[in-house]
């Protein structure tokens, strides 16, 4: 016998035996067994509950925003300015590369002033965002497990520190499905700022983890080629790649039907969607057609990588269908000369981030999207020089859109800004209540791993009703 034949007899064999479950019990099995998800069908159906949105728009800022400096207002820290820090707070606890250092307290760089009906407190690094107010809900209450950048971003988008675990947005692809079939269900987008404080940012923090490779998100550029390799070599028309594509496609279901690796499916999958982006993704990032207003409105000429274009790429996204949109605009690491330059990456995020806000509301689509604007942490109330360091205790976001109390705070940490202290909020927390929204309960949102059902909030995770209209 040719090597081969053998190499096909054992394939077979292997998969007989893969697919060969003995008599009843197999039934009975097969029906405990989680619903199989496609890239368009998730497993959630129906949905556990009434869903409030149908997408999330995640605005992540990369490197640690202060809290201090952004939407955390601590008059007691700024009468302490210079004085050491009390031993109460900080006596054995985690601090990232202040331990051993005499630790000061670092009063507030940036004035707040009251908006709104209810008079939230905003930093004034931000002149635009003001202006919606009354649409935002301020948590200043969040806590996170880890102390440095990239163990931080991984619980932020996953819900452990272990790397390799699936991302929120392909948790969210995988138990709702998507709503088109030319696009991902989870796009991430990222850009970079001016003032060169840039962590790097790994592509596993959008990765699916052990869900099935389908679900990992795709990082869509808005400068230069929009998708790595999705387009056509010079010389082969769509009619060429579309006769490539299907002959693939019968190669795989050939392989699939000896070996019955769900991984092929996974292959198929990808070969289709990539054919299908080459014609809508062309035409969603010409931002060029968008009215003059609207481009002025977001601060962007257009195409250029910067996050006002992300922020209009991600309204087209959703308008598109796209149920997981995340953005990562990185210039926040700031241990050094934080007044000048908290007040650089603020403004290259404030008018984008009110934009947003501002069109989702008038295209009627505000109502159904959630948008949640969060770093992997805080930082310190005590000084680094003329920055501070990193700080995992307590730190500030918020959220706006569909079925989040618009207009108000919830949350607070203690007078000098180092702890959470009233209503604490978990990251696990963020994703319980992110996937209530979405008609989901995490609970029931699992897939099996290593003899464990898996989710995304593990075993942790209570949904934050006082931040629910």
């Amino acid at each position: 016998m040719q090597p081969f034949e053998r190499l096909k007899l054992a394939a077979n064999r292997r998969t007989f035996l893969r697919r060969s479950l003995t008599g009843l019990g197999s039934f009975a099995l097969a029906s405990m067994l989680p619903r199989t998800a496609t890239a368009s069908t998730g497993v959630i159906q129906p949905l556990h509950h009434s869903p409030k949105i149908k997408r999330v728009i995640f605005l992540t800022m990369a490197g640690g925003p202060s809290h201090l400096e952004t939407f955390d207002h601590k008059p007691k820290l700024a009468e302490m300015h210079g004085k050491p820090m009390p031993d109460s707070f900080t006596k054995g606890q985690p601090i990232a590369q202040l331990q051993g250092a005499k630790l000061n307290c670092f009063g507030p760089q940036h004035p707040f002033h009251k908006h709104g009906k209810n008079g939230q407190e905003i930093s004034s690094v931000f002149t635009h965002l003001p202006k919606v107010a009354d649409e935002l809900c301020i948590v200043r209450s969040l806590r996170t497990q880890a102390i440095n950048h990239d163990p931080a971003h991984t619980f932020m988008n996953t819900g452990t520190t272990i790397s390799g675990r699936a991302s929120m947005g392909s948790w969210v692809w995988y138990g709702l499905g998507a709503e088109i079939d030319n696009l991902p269900g989870f796009v991430v987008l990222t850009s970079t700022g001016r003032s060169g404080q840039n962590q790097p940012i790994a592509a596993r923090q959008w990765h699916s983890g052990f869900l099935p490779s389908r679900f990992q998100g795709v990082n869509l550029r808005s400068k230069g080629e929009p998708v790595l390799y999705v387009g056509n070599p010079a010389g082969v028309s769509r009619d060429v790649q579309h006769d490539v594509v299907s002959a693939a496609r019968r190669l795989n279901e050939l392989q699939n039907d000896s070996v019955d690796d769900p991984e092929i499916a996974t292959r198929i999958a990808q070969y289709e969607m990539a054919f299908r982006m080459q014609a809508s993704v062309p035409e969603l990032v010409e931002l060029a057609k968008e009215p003059k207003a609207t481009l002025e409105m977001y601060g962007t000429p257009g195409a250029d990588g910067s996050f006002a274009a992300n922020c209009l790429l991600a309204r087209r996204l959703a308008e598109r269908g796209v149920r997981f949109i995340q953005l990562y605009h990185r210039d926040w690491d700031h241990h050094g000369n934080i007044k000048n330059d908290v007040a650089v990456v603020a403004k290259e995020v404030d008018q984008a981030c009110y934009a947003l806000i501002t069109d989702l509301k008038r295209l009627g689509m505000l109502q159904d999207t959630l948008i949640v604007w969060s770093g992997e942490f805080g930082r310190t109330p005590m000084a680094q020089g003329n920055g501070r360091d990193h700080h995992m205790k307590g730190f500030s976001i918020w959220l706006a859109g569909g079925g989040i109390k618009a207009g108000t705070t919830y949350g607070a940490t203690d007078e000098l800004g180092y702890n959470a202290a009233e209503n604490i909020v978990d990251v696990h927390d963020l994703h319980a209540t992110m996937l209530h929204l979405l008609g989901i309960d995490h609970e029931r949102l699992t897939f099996p791993y290593q003899g464990r059902s898996m989710r995304l909030t593990d075993v942790f995770g209570h949904v934050v009703k006082g931040i629910l209209a």
